[in-house]
């Protein structure tokens, strides 16, 4: 993926107010960057793996999170990081990676991340979302597929996209609102790492036929104004 290519894409036509993520599975910890914050042994807890997302795109961090460094079964789970889930939460097969696979989830404002990653995630308004489903759908004939079960999105964002090769629209889990700080109006778009110059390229394309982000409303008319604004004719 050409990062540079798709961050100044997504900062021009839709105009993020969060960094899009970078993220990448990694096998062993010698392939995380030297500069890559681990939050138990750099902030002094665990986190969950929405909540490093949030930092990672409200703050700018490069994060690196391990199993030791999560502390919600829902991220455990879909890491690999643990292989089996207790009854009363029932999580789905195809939100796990292979249960010892990976080592660390790795993250990065997509401007700053020095490594390829598997996927790419932004954060935004229904508005921002539906033109990134644009530049997918109609810009370069992409399946996007809608995942609205508000469960463990961080399965949604990390292992659906990387396995099904397919762009996903995202529901915000109730756990991403608590602990990723995801806001009422915030939806969720995530990118495999082969569809990103096709996303940037979606934008643009779409942006020419008229599709914008501030989505332009229709203002080419006569104004239907209640009759205490009209101004009196003459008699």
């Amino acid at each position: 993926m050409d990062l540079k290519q798709v961050e100044e894409a997504l900062a021009h036509f839709i105009r993020y107010q969060t960094f899009p993520v970078a993220l990448k599975l990694c096998q062993s910890e010698g392939e995380l960057p030297e500069k890559a914050r681990m939050p138990v042994r750099d902030l002094g807890h665990q986190v969950t793996l929405c909540q490093a997302i949030g930092l990672t795109r409200r703050f700018g961090w490069t994060l690196a999170v391990g199993r030791d460094d999560q502390s919600c079964l829902g991220g455990a789970l879909t890491m690999g990081f643990v292989a089996g889930s207790p009854q009363s939460f029932p999580f789905p097969d195809e939100k796990r990676l292979e249960a010892g696979k990976y080592s660390h989830l790795l993250m990065a404002p997509i401007g700053s991340a020095t490594f390829e990653p598997d996927v790419v995630v932004v954060y935004g308004s229904s508005a921002q979302v539906m033109r990134l489903s644009h530049a997918a759908a109609m810009g370069g004939g992409l399946q996007v597929s809608a995942r609205g079960t508000g469960l463990a999105d961080c399965g949604d964002v990390v292992t659906l996209t990387a396995h099904s090769g397919q762009c996903q629209f995202i529901l915000p889990s109730g756990g991403d609102r608590v602990f990723g700080s995801t806001q009422d109006h915030e939806v969720i778009f995530a990118i495999p790492a082969n569809q990103g110059e096709t996303i940037a390229a979606g934008l643009a394309s779409t942006h020419k036929m008229g599709f914008r982000y501030p989505v332009l409303t229709d203002l080419h008319h006569s104004p239907a104004l209640p009759p205490f604004l009209k101004i009196p004719k003459d008699d």
